[in-house]
């Protein structure tokens, strides 16, 4: 079994910035950030593909920036020029096998973080 822990959401005024964090206990291949807002689908955020390279959704490209610390086992997403557009449930995603799958697609994982809430105010 894998657990996911998000933190580091908050409320912003446009154009600030935030940095989410998820600690993961047990293994995890892959891992990635997605968002949800209410009466919407679930949307990839950012992800790592299988070859560990970034993968961003183009309405975030440019001010987010996903890394981990593979020793510790975290995830991080870094938000910069927060819009309000952004405000979200932000939850965290791991898979505990390899594959080739696009790495914001929400079906290649198979674990899910509780989510963080990221509000940004006009």
């Amino acid at each position: 079994q894998v657990q996911l822990v998000e933190s580091g959401g908050g409320s912003v005024q446009a154009g600030g910035s935030l940095t989410l964090s998820c600690v993961a206990s047990g293994y995890t291949y892959q891992m990635g950030w997605f968002r949800q807002c209410p009466g919407a689908e679930r949307e990839g955020v950012a992800g790592f593909d299988f070859f560990g390279r970034t993968t961003y959704a183009d309405s975030v490209k440019g001010r987010f920036t996903i890394s981990q610390d593979i020793a510790k086992n975290t995830l991080y997403l870094q938000m910069n020029s927060l819009k309000p557009e952004d405000t979200a449930m932000y939850y965290c995603a791991a898979s505990t096998r390899a594959d080739t799958l696009y790495a914001l697609r929400a079906a290649r994982y198979n674990y899910w973080g509780q989510g963080t809430q990221v509000t940004v105010s006009s």
